[in-house]
């Protein structure tokens, strides 16, 4: 990947210098300018890939592998600078892009001319006004960033507008749930809240969206959580046991009719006129279950449907899924949503909660909860959305790079990390669309570090830069940082196929800036 590696240099380097020309051009020479660009680019991209293709004859045909590790890399190189054309339509083509894009802006990176001895009565605030737009305009005209916007093929996602569908679709399902269970004894559903990447304002693909969100839960009457520790001194521990007690209600059984207390009333009584205890439905031992949970409101969901006016135009199909509720919602047999409800319980009054949901690859049991970050991640990224620039692309940013991550070991979780280490470390002022690569190549390098030292802090541990609004619970900002690249440090093996994997995802990088594919 030499030569594209090269060409992506090119590209930056002779577009910055290309900003400081300042003549325009004619609409005619612009059209056969784009026009020439266009075949050029073609006649590039054949050359990038019969050098590609010359490369790869060359490794097969090596005799000696080992005597010759470091010679495969050297001979893409060396193929490249000997295809004289190659190097000479790329520089011509960069030129007339830049060229075609610069002068379609309209010249706005150019200097008003000055204003005439009648204009000079304005007032103060029209030349403010002025200078203000002017400013914005010289913005326009270094950005770079704008070329790649328009270069590459970015999803087609409207997910502000189906993110608000889905919530109100929910909010309804949830409305009708909390009457059918309203003289029950089933955890007590709160609002639901958006989590993940589509309600983050991002998603690496337009298709396989899945809308999550998680519904908290809270004890009903006569019964109390307590939240325990799933490894006895770990500290802080990744799972928790929700311990399920029941409260004597002998003092507020005149507030609540028909309400029996579950410790002093006799259990033939509460056998005849009560509906038994949460320990008796959804638990396992004294603990609230996690699948037994799933699987009831699965059933609920159903049920409830039909009660909805969305069910008349909409198809509804229960998806499996052993810790959540997961189903399909079709329009007319067109559109389709995917759909998931994750149940949790809040420590405190934090944006930590405990999650039905677990994402550990081993088999975890069924009254294990894990601690979940999502809501925190949430606020995290609407907070960013309130403070930064209006053209800030922290999220394209992560969006492109979340998309080189697939078939790789590298999950999109780590990633997102890495940009919200950079985006509380970095002036806001810098992810502005105009500074699109150099954020790109941060993000690489500070990955490439974190490799590299077999380290990565989890954001919401031990970490003094995290918002203020965004409230842990104490034992976060005491807490030592946790590693998430614990498993590289443990295991050399899973360490070098690291490594081998980053390198991958710079060459998929730069393929993707240069080819917008």
């Amino acid at each position: 990947m030499a030569a594209t590696k090269f060409l992506i240099w090119l590209v930056q380097s002779i577009f910055l210098n290309l900003l400081m020309v300042g003549d325009e051009l004619d609409e005619a020479t612009r059209e056969r300018m784009q026009q020439r660009a266009e075949q050029l680019s073609q006649e590039m991209a054949r050359l990038l890939q019969e050098l590609e293709q010359r490369s790869q004859e060359q490794r097969r045909q090596e005799p000696r592998a080992q005597e010759q590790s470091g010679f495969s890399w050297g001979a893409l190189l060396f193929a490249a600078l000997q295809q004289w054309q190659f190097w000479a339509i790329a520089g011509v083509l960069v030129l007339l892009l830049g060229l075609c894009w610069w002068s379609g802006s309209g010249g706005k990176g150019a200097v008003s001319q000055p204003a005439s001895s009648s204009d000079e009565e304005s007032s103060s605030s029209d030349r403010e006004q002025v200078e203000v737009e002017e400013e914005d305009d010289d913005d326009d005209a270094d950005d770079l960033g704008r070329f790649f916007e328009e270069h590459i093929q970015w999803p087609v996602q409207n997910l502000a507008t189906e993110c608000q569908v889905v919530k109100d679709l929910v909010g309804d399902l949830l409305r009708v749930l909390q009457v059918l269970l309203s003289n029950s004894f089933f955890p007590v559903l709160q609002p639901a809240i958006g989590v993940g990447s589509a309600f983050e304002g991002w998603s690496p693909d337009e298709k396989g969206i899945i809308y999550r969100l998680l519904v908290p839960l809270r004890p009903p009457r006569g019964h109390t959580f307590h939240l325990e520790l799933g490894t006895a001194g770990e500290m802080p521990a990744r799972n928790f046991c929700i311990h399920v007690e029941l409260v004597c209600t002998c003092t507020r059984e005149q507030l609540a009719e028909n309400t029996l207390c579950f410790l002093h009333h006799p259990k033939e009584d509460l056998r005849r006129n009560q509906d038994p205890s949460l320990l008796r439905t959804l638990c396992t031992g004294s603990y609230l279950d996690a699948e037994k949970t799933a699987r009831c409101f699965q059933q609920l969901v159903k049920a409830a449907w039909v009660v909805l006016p969305e069910s008349s135009n909409h198809r509804l199909r229960v998806l499996p899924s052993s810790r959540s509720c997961k189903f399909q919602v079709t329009k007319d047999g067109k559109r389709s949503l995917l759909i998931e409800m994750i149940f949790g319980v809040q420590q405190g009054n934090s944006g930590i909660f405990l999650s039905s949901q677990t994402t550990e690859a081993v088999s975890t049991p069924s009254t294990m909860w894990s601690e979940s970050y999502a809501v925190a991640e949430v606020k995290f990224f609407r907070h960013m959305a309130r403070h930064a620039p209006r053209d800030s692309f922290h999220l394209k940013c992560l969006q492109l790079c979340a998309r080189i991550l697939v078939g790789t070991s590298f999950s999109t979780y780590t990633l997102k990390t890495v940009v919200m280490h950079l985006l509380t470390t970095l002036p806001l002022s810098g992810w502005r669309r105009r500074d699109f690569l150099l954020r790109l190549q941060d993000i690489m390098r500070y990955l490439r570090c974190c490799l590299e030292e077999k380290r990565l802090d989890h954001f919401f541990f031990g970490n003094e830069r995290v918002p203020e609004e965004i409230v842990l619970p104490p034992a976060f900002q005491a807490a030592e940082p946790l590693n998430l690249f614990q498993s590289l440090a443990q295991d050399p093996a899973t360490y070098a196929e690291a490594l081998r994997e980053f390198d991958e995802l710079q060459d998929r990088l730069t393929r993707l800036l240069i080819y917008g594919c």
